[in-house]
């Protein structure tokens, strides 16, 4: 498993003979300093966690151009087709779909999901995160935008993640604090990396905070760089 951060909460993830994209926030995102092309090359998936512009991002485009299947819930994959996205897997939380070579099961997360266009206010489905799975990989969990839980114990009952992609930018999920409670209450993550922060200046969470809030812990923290495949 090859896993590049791009920035905010985007990843490329190379799986088996899968590329995937996760929440595929490129263009106008402030902290992505590459290429979309070059980002997006050769990509066979794209997973979306929910329906806010700074995650769906490039994904219609990319998925028209490149023919990658989109897998998300039922109200994202059906506007990202009416926007030319036309190879689509739909799913929904507690839900698992195979995408070839890979699965990717809905988790819940405690956020919002939903765009505005023309003054008008678009539901695009409940929020999850992700646990993807391939055979002789590392089981992978993106918790998407959210707050801590207490069915994040659930989630390590059923699913074991050994990476975790947890998001620490507070205001709008949970901050670097939180994020490590949760990290320490209800997972046995070998890998996390810190998620959605430092974009926007509104953002205030910080990966140095996170690391001290996981002192003492087994748990590796891998500071993300941008645009840096890291092996897994």
């Amino acid at each position: 498993m090859k896993l590049t951060w791009l920035s905010h909460s985007a990843f490329r993830l190379e799986i088996g003979k899968a590329v995937v994209l996760i929440d595929p926030f490129l263009t106008g995102n402030p902290a992505f300093k590459g290429d979309v092309e070059t980002a997006s090359a050769g990509v066979t998936h794209i997973v979306i966690t929910h329906g806010h512009d700074d995650h769906i991002g490039d994904a219609a485009a990319i998925a028209k151009r490149t023919g990658a299947q989109v897998i998300s819930n039922f109200e994202i994959c059906m506007f990202l087709s009416q926007q030319g996205a036309a190879n689509i897997n739909p799913g929904n939380t507690g839900g698992t779909v195979d995408c070839g070579g890979f699965s990717v099961t809905f988790t819940q997360a405690l956020h919002s999901s939903g765009v505005t266009r023309d003054g008008q206010s678009i539901y695009l489905g409940n929020p999850n995160g992700v646990i993807i799975k391939a055979p002789g990989e590392h089981t992978l969990y993106h918790m998407g935008d959210t707050d801590i839980f207490g069915d994040m114990a659930l989630i390590e009952e059923l699913h074991a993640p050994k990476i975790g992609l947890v998001p620490i930018g507070d205001r709008f999920t949970m901050g670097p604090q939180t994020a490590a409670l949760a990290v320490k209450r209800y997972f046995h993550f070998d890998t996390v990396v810190p998620i959605h922060f430092g974009t926007f200046p509104m953002l205030t969470g910080k990966a140095a905070d996170f690391v001290a809030g996981l002192e003492g812990s087994a748990t590796k923290v891998l500071a993300p760089q941008a645009g840096v495949a890291v092996d897994l």
